[in-house]
């Protein structure tokens, strides 16, 4: 039996040349990086160098990058913290029905708060216009936050243009970008992002770090106090072996990024394609060619994602149907019901997602394994026309 992961989405693997970069920072270079001494000023030297190579990666300048725990908390920090920074000003933040959990759940705790968050429904893609967000913004309006590109679909954002319309009216404008950052280009300043969110594990690097990009002028209270870390702008010792790792990984993922990216669009088409020609009665979520180049995304009618999803592993095939982080959950993806898709259909996703390891074999076998789960499901399903 093949084992073959396509789950990239959830997580990568971490690089060999990630992995190499962090073990002088488990094991030797032991330092504080807030010391004085030279172990300290060693480890410092080393954190430094990451921030260099994230802000480069984005376009950014290093003091604009601030090291976090991850994904979730820039998003979190953002939020909140823009709410609190700005709150005699205006309490109306924009956002989208298809956000990752980690901006829905800010902005309805800031609901409860008592400021106003306007969810902006999205086309049958996944997708919402510029104009929409220039409709929607208000002279109480403080933050627009709108993802890069969909965890779940993949279809990507018009953030240039959203950015260029929130420049306009003077609002702050942050995308997550966990999804995208190298794996599609981004720079924050060619397109008019004012705060960004992206995390190491999703370009083969560590997991537990993450990066939050402030552009210089905007100042945002601290989530965590404790500590003049981060230029007193996220309190606590840094995690150096994954900073380093993490600076690694994104700096490879950038520089590799045309021939990674021309891999994982061939091999995705071949996916699609064998998913479409080899069963039936399937959906493409997600738009067919503005999406991420690892991204695939299937309703297959008739059969519960969750079914699909058992016979896969039971095969060595790993993938998932929706976002890691609700994996426990039996509620139909909320991002699919956005996108207009009825309970039935929505419960019936499977998402594949690759990295410029898997190969053309792996692919065949996933196709194999998936086509026969899709018979056999559907020959138990009461609600499957023979």
């Amino acid at each position: 039996m093949m084992k073959v992961y396509l789950d990239n989405a959830a997580t990568t693997a971490l690089s060999k040349e990630a992995l190499e970069s962090m073990m002088p920072y488990l094991t030797q270079v032991h330092g504080n990086p807030s010391s004085f001494h030279s172990f300290g000023r060693n480890a410092r030297s080393a954190v430094e160098k990451a921030r260099e190579q994230v802000a480069n990666a984005i376009g950014a300048l290093p003091e604009e990058i601030i090291f976090t725990g991850g994904g979730t908390e820039s998003d979190n920090t953002v939020i909140m913290g823009t709410a609190q920074r700005l709150k005699d000003r205006g309490n109306h933040i924009i956002t989208t029905a298809v956000e990752h959990h980690a901006v829905l759940h800010p902005c309805e705790e800031l609901e409860k708060r008592g400021f106003e968050v306007t969810y902006l429904e999205v086309d049958e893609f996944g997708a919402v216009s510029p104009e929409q967000v220039e409709a929607a913004i208000k002279d109480n309006t403080i933050l627009v936050t709108i993802m890069f590109a969909n965890n779940e679909v993949g279809t990507i954002m018009p953030i240039a243009q959203i950015g260029e319309i929130c420049r306009k009216h003077n609002v702050w404008f942050h995308t997550d970008a966990v999804q995208a950052v190298g794996h599609v280009p981004v720079n924050v300043k060619e397109m008019n992002i004012d705060m960004l969110s992206l995390s190491a594990h999703k370009f083969h690097g560590p997991k537990g770090i993450g990066a939050l990009y402030v552009k210089k002028g905007i100042r945002l209270p601290s989530l965590i106090m404790g500590g003049a870390q981060e230029k007193n702008r996220r309190a606590g010792t840094e995690n150096v072996a994954a900073i380093v790792g993490m600076g690694t990984a994104i700096e490879l993922a950038v520089a590799n990024m045309e021939n990674s990216t021309q891999k994982m669009l061939t091999l995705r088409d071949r996916l699609m394609n064998g998913i479409e020609s080899r069963i039936s009665e399937v959906k493409l979520n997600g738009h067919r060619t503005n999406r991420l180049p690892n991204n695939v995304n299937y309703s297959i009618k008739y059969i519960e994602g969750e079914g699909i999803l058992l016979h896969l592993d039971l095969n060595g095939v790993a993938a998932s149907s929706g976002s890691a982080c609700t994996s426990g959950s039996l509620d139909p993806s909320h991002v699919l019901l956005a996108m207009g898709l009825t309970h039935e259909v929505a419960h019936g996703s499977v998402r594949l997602t690759l990295s410029e390891s898997n190969t053309e074999e792996e692919i065949d076998y996933a196709l194999n394994v998936l086509e026969k789960a899709v018979t056999t499901l559907r020959a138990m399903s009461p609600l499957y026309n023979k």
